[in-house]
């Protein structure tokens, strides 16, 4: 070959002839071969890899930190929230157990507690037959105790599982209270005398 060729056929690059040896280096150095392929000196490159700090050692936060951080935040949040339901819950069928314990034997006693509820009421009225309210006022305490035991057990069975169950202790309270209410007044309702005291009552405050 002549001088000219050799003049003017390109320098060699790092690694252009390497040996078999050399290549499987390469394979396992990827920084180094990087620097082979645009020419640069596989040495310095070590040297400057070697005192690049590494992804996840810095002080500051990886790509995924805040993802990490949220995930693992999310569950002490749904503990949280767990736990605060189910104290409502409890707090709310305890009221309920507490307000039955106290209703039911009022109810019983039927003519005493017509009479107080009519005076509360501020009508001049008495039952004609007391003793006919009895029935509705045993349905009314049975409605009581059945509708809070059912709604203790949805509670109960609700929490178990982590479901949220406050709203379950509330609707049932007002649902069966709502219906205890109204057997308990259909003995005042069905009393003419009861009636036609409170129309009159109600007139007269129309009237006022």
């Amino acid at each position: 070959m002549s001088a000219e060729g050799e003049l003017s056929r390109p320098r060699p690059q790092y690694g252009e002839y390497a040996t078999p040896e050399e290549q499987r280096a390469r394979i396992r150095q990827p920084d180094v071969t990087a620097a082979l392929d645009t020419g640069q000196n596989p040495d310095e490159v070590a040297a400057v890899s070697a005192h690049r700090p590494a992804a996840g050692r810095t002080g500051s936060p990886g790509p995924g930190a805040g993802s990490a951080d949220g995930a693992a935040a999310a569950p002490a949040r749904a503990t949280r929230g767990r736990s605060i339901d189910r104290i409502v819950t409890i707090a709310l069928l305890a009221y309920g157990f507490v307000t039955m314990i106290g209703a039911i034997p009022a109810f019983i006693d039927y003519g005493t507690y017509a009479s107080n509820l009519l005076e509360t009421m501020g009508v001049d009225a008495e039952l004609s037959d007391p003793a006919a309210g009895r029935p509705w006022a045993i349905a009314a305490s049975l409605v009581l105790a059945f509708g809070w035991m059912v709604t203790a057990a949805l509670s109960a069975w609700s929490m178990r599982r982590g479901r949220l169950s406050w709203w379950i202790a509330l609707t049932g309270g007002v649902v069966f209270t709502f219906i205890s209410g109204i057997l308990i007044v259909v003995p005042l309702l069905s009393d003419p005398e009861v009636l036609r005291a409170m129309q009159s009552f109600t007139i007269g405050g129309l009237g006022g």
